[in-house]
């Protein structure tokens, strides 16, 4: 099958493509270094145990003992396309590949149609790979069903968006979601000591010292192309000045910062706010300034970062420090006023008072009670002496006669009842003993005695 919308995969580098030395440099290395089975996979152990789904479906079993869909969750560069690859070098198999981006239903049939013919009329199982398939539409979603369901293909499904909401609920179900982790410093050792003495890599011309290792796996990002990109790009740096080590300055020269993995509307985004919110609340300066630091390397609208500390400001803390929120306050609207870079100075400040601020959060917890008791049906009229008694015939009716004001009390506080009848002594606010908070615990008891007479 041909065309733009459809590949197929790399030549095989044996031993007869490794003798064409022009295609063999032409070739990226990371291609080159491409897995061919399932022993040359790096990381993701936890799903190449042997006996494993994965594992099964790469060793070509067949029936029930193999899935006949996959989906592979994950960042960039831990292994989905590759992992793709391996399957489809199984027995009486062909690997397609289908362009999610540019793909239609028209174009899903098409495919479908020929691995039909080829599996009942040929005996070939046809391995689908759909990179990026939060991509899909639901109807072109829809239109790989018929072929899932009936094992005219194996889907490998990739994303970096999680299934749950990026994939139709009828193929979900269909399919063995596989949890791809981020590659660790020593898988990519791994990937990088291969490449320098395999054939197929850099075949034993170069060596990398200590410093020059240690960056490439530094700007990474955990993404092992990212790793064989960095490592060709030094290579070719170091031949360039006629040598045969690869040193550390080859290495900053051919990547001089790490990868930030960051999409703005999907996974990395809210879990990177979530640990910045949750370090601002534990007290955590450091962690907190870290994420903030993530935020902002990656390009993140800082209105919103700063949005989210207005909200801390009085979620997380609250009177335990009231000042906390003039603060987040007063960098929203400077952030808006001066933008970036130099607005990452005022979050760093907000971001700073917030996490090492005093905790509390009595106020929304006492807001939350009292919300759950209105929403229960709580609360009867309001007290005759609180209504309005400002328009004409109010004191015909009642209204506001023996309320006192608070002003003409002593300490302008006057003992009467505020709430309606049935939440007389209902106490939503339990001031912490946290930060100035303890003072407001020490003033709120005695004005409850004033106010309830008792």
């Amino acid at each position: 099958m041909t065309g733009d919308l459809f590949s197929t995969p790399e030549e095989d580098y044996d031993d007869a493509a490794e003798s064409s030395g022009g295609r063999r440099r032409h070739t990226p290395l990371a291609v080159r270094m491409r897995p061919r089975s399932i022993e040359e996979i790096v990381g993701q152990k936890h799903l190449l145990k042997e006996g494993s789904p994965l594992r099964v479906l790469a060793e070509g079993a067949k029936g029930p003992a193999g899935p006949s869909s996959v989906i592979l969750y994950g960042p960039p560069g831990t292994g989905k396309t590759t992992i793709a690859h391996v399957i489809a070098r199984g027995g009486s198999r062909k690997f397609v590949e289908l362009s999610a981006i540019r793909a239609g239903v028209k174009d899903v049939r098409q495919v479908m149609d020929k691995a039909l013919d080829d599996r009942d009329l040929r005996g070939i199982t046809t391995v689908l790979f759909l990179d990026e398939i939060h991509r899909f539409n639901k109807a072109q979603q829809d239109a790989l069903l018929p072929g899932v369901e009936n094992g005219w293909v194996i889907l490998v499904a990739a994303t970096t968006e999680n299934p749950s909401f990026s994939v139709v609920a009828p193929l979900l179900s269909r399919s063995l979601l596989l949890t791809l982790t981020s590659l660790t410093s020593e898988d990519l050792g791994e990937l990088i000591d291969r490449s320098l003495h395999d054939s197929r890599g850099l075949a034993d011309q170069f060596t990398l010292d200590d410093d020059a290792r240690d960056h490439i796996l530094r700007v990474s990002g955990g993404d092992a192309r990212r790793v064989l990109t960095t490592l060709e790009a030094a290579a070719a740096v170091a031949a360039g000045r006629d040598s045969a080590e690869i040193t550390s300055a080859d290495a900053e020269q051919a990547a001089d910062f790490a990868v930030q993995r960051y999409d703005k509307d999907g996974d990395q985004h809210y879990d990177i706010i979530s640990a910045f919110i949750k370090s601002l609340r534990g007290s955590d300066v450091d962690a907190a300034l870290h994420y903030l630091a993530k935020m902002i390397v990656a390009g993140e609208d800082p209105r919103f970062i700063a949005r989210r500390l207005v909200i801390a400001a009085s979620e997380e803390v609250a009177m335990a420090d009231p000042s906390a929120l003039q603060t987040a306050v007063a960098a929203a609207q400077a952030v808006q006023l001066i933008g970036m870079p130099e607005g990452r100075i005022i979050l760093a400040q907000a971001t700073v008072h917030i996490a090492t601020a005093p905790k509390s959060n009595a106020s929304y917890k006492a807001l939350d009670a009292a919300i759950a008791d209105v929403r229960a049906g709580k609360g009867g009229p309001v007290p005759p002496h609180l209504r309005d008694a400002h328009y004409s015939g109010s004191h015909r009716l009642g209204h506001g006669k023996g309320y006192i004001y608070a002003h003409d009390a002593p300490h302008h506080v006057a003992a009467q009842q505020y709430p309606p009848d049935d939440l007389v002594g209902t106490d939503y606010y339990s001031p912490t003993q946290s930060g100035y908070e303890r003072s407001v615990s020490e003033r709120l008891e005695r004005l409850r005695d004033i106010v309830r007479g008792t």
